[in-house]
């Protein structure tokens, strides 16, 4: 697929009625904000917020080796994921290095759906479909067979359903279930990237407009809002929630993430990078790598990604993101430091600002968590 040219979503005409400002991402066209980014983020963490996200990449594995091949192409133990039910999860390269983090839905005994990153959509793919040479399976691109639009907040489960008779009270965490949504055929799944209750629903393209207006209208007494990539990212940075290029890349392992326990080495057979991530366990284990933790600030100057972290003026980490955050009234973000300088409460650590070492608080990830 050509990054030339940016990709536009099936929701693109109605994000631009909506008068969204509109931004290039990973090669598509995609709504950042509406309006107020901070009243977007709020409606999301107080009543509801409605997300195209149509951008993500669905891969399809299939065939009668399916659980065998992403048990050798993934760090997790998919064969042991029931029928209905998803797991995070993420792909490695030999050298140990994450190539991306993944969600895996198991539909059906020998169909998985992987939903990538959009950013790495097309490195994914090659990849299992080198993989897969060995193995009796098909992979299959499907990124243009679904639309994918998310409700995310405390009202969406009222919102959803509204709209569906799906057994939604049913529905656990980290689960999905084909049903039909406002007339539109649609798998329903529950996960989220907000640190709230939510659901995905993925339509097929043609039927996405006619779903986004559905819940609209679903929402309109309960607050719902479209949402944009702006108010995603603090949300899921207040959740404490990794992305891809910031907390996450080739050149760390899940280890040095502090995300080794979705590595499973108990699973049956080999898989791609075990020696090396073996490896990266028992370092880990030893003598940690830089670890990643929360930093808040005492001041009002915001942190952004790759600024130095320092202590006695001398560096000892680096951001990997940073926003203000709308729910604690401060800047907040994610860095990797130094071991001996990541325990909660860890004194005289700042953040080098444009020559300026503003103090901050080492915390305890995440920022923010819901009560249940």
């Amino acid at each position: 697929m050509s990054s030339s040219v940016p990709r536009h979503t099936a929701l693109d005409a109605l994000h631009r009625s909506l008068g969204a400002t509109m931004t290039d991402f990973a090669g598509w066209d995609m709504p950042l904000r509406y309006g107020s980014e901070r009243d977007e983020h709020n409606a999301v963490r107080t009543k509801a917020g409605l997300f195209d996200l149509s951008h993500m990449g669905e891969i399809t594995v299939t065939g009668p080796q399916a659980a065998e091949f992403l048990n050798y192409a993934l760090v997790g133990d998919l064969a042991a994921v029931g029928v209905g039910r998803a797991r995070y999860t993420m792909i490695c390269v030999q050298d140990g290095g994450i190539l991306d983090d993944l969600i895996v839905y198991r539909l059906a005994d020998a169909e998985y759906m992987i939903v990538s990153n959009a950013s790495n959509a097309q490195n994914v793919l090659n990849e299992l479909s080198n993989l897969a040479e060995e193995f009796e399976v098909e992979v299959r691109d499907d990124r243009d067979a679904y639309a994918l639009i998310a409700v995310q907040g405390p009202e969406s489960l009222g919102i959803l359903k509204s709209v569906t008779d799906a057994d939604l009270d049913g529905l656990k965490y980290y689960a999905g279930l084909p049903g039909t949504v406002a007339g539109v055929p649609a798998l329903i799944a529950r996960t989220g990237y907000t640190g709230e209750d939510g659901f995905e629903l993925f339509v097929k393209p043609e039927h996405a407009v006619e779903l986004w207006q559905a819940l609209t209208k679903a929402g309109e007494g309960v607050g719902l809002v479209p949402c944009g990539l702006s108010c995603r990212d603090t949300l899921r940075l207040e959740a404490g929630m990794p992305l891809y290029g910031h907390e996450l890349s080739l050149s760390l392992t899940p280890f040095d993430a502090g995300l080794g326990r979705v590595v499973k080495f108990g699973k049956d057979g080999d898989f791609v990078g075990r020696t090396a991530l073996e490896a990266a366990a028992e370092r880990a284990a030893s003598q940690p790598p830089r670890v990643l933790v929360g930093l808040v600030a005492e001041g009002r100057r915001v942190p952004r990604a790759g600024y130095a972290v320092v202590v006695g003026g001398e560096p000892v980490g680096e951001v990997t993101s940073g926003a203000p955050s709308p729910t604690l009234g401060k800047p907040i973000a994610m860095a990797y430091v130094d071991a001996a300088h990541a325990t909660p409460g860890t004194q005289g650590v700042g953040v080098d600002i444009r020559g300026a070492h503003e103090p901050y608080e080492v915390v305890a990830l995440p920022f923010y968590k819901r009560q249940k």
